[in-house]
């Protein structure tokens, strides 16, 4: 993760199991236990609905839970046997393990992965930061000075 905010894992799942993507007791469960298996703390519930459209045969569920470094959401689409799942968290973790357990937990076919460094210039210096906001406020301070 280096010197960013946090890390972004966004994993589509191909050829998964369709009983499971219309389970909203497996997706409830899912994001119940999966923040403790990557080493995250879950502040809420998981929030899960299922969605049907009489004009589409495109239904399935979507939920995510709030965790305190971010969240873990899931979208299912259970007649393409489709999962997005997407977990962003300011704390690193273990992204091959989390593609497994994911993996497996869904039985997933085949598996497209992305990650993104999320807050490249996010100042973790938190003296630093202090430092620059006090020039910034006085520069802007000595602008209106003289505008006046």
């Amino acid at each position: 993760m280096g010197e960013t905010f946090g890390v972004h894992l966004m994993l589509d799942g191909y050829g998964c199991d369709r009983r499971k993507l219309e389970s909203e007791r497996f997706i409830y469960r899912f994001l119940d236990e999966f923040p403790d298996d990557i080493g995250m703390t879950k502040i809420m519930r998981p929030s899960v609905l299922k969605y049907s459209d009489a004009d589409s045969s495109e239904c399935g569920i979507s939920g995510f839970v709030l965790i305190a470094e971010s969240h873990v959401s899931v979208h299912t689409f259970p007649a393409s046997g489709y999962v997005s799942i997407d977990i962003f968290s300011c704390k690193s973790f273990d992204l091959e393990m989390a593609e497994r357990e994911i993996a497996g937990r869904f039985d997933i076919a085949r598996v497209e992965k992305n990650v993104l460094d999320r807050g490249v210039e996010y100042p973790r210096d938190t003296v630093l930061v202090r430092e620059l906001m006090g020039s910034e406020r006085d520069s802007i301070s000595l602008r209106a000075v003289g505008a006046n």
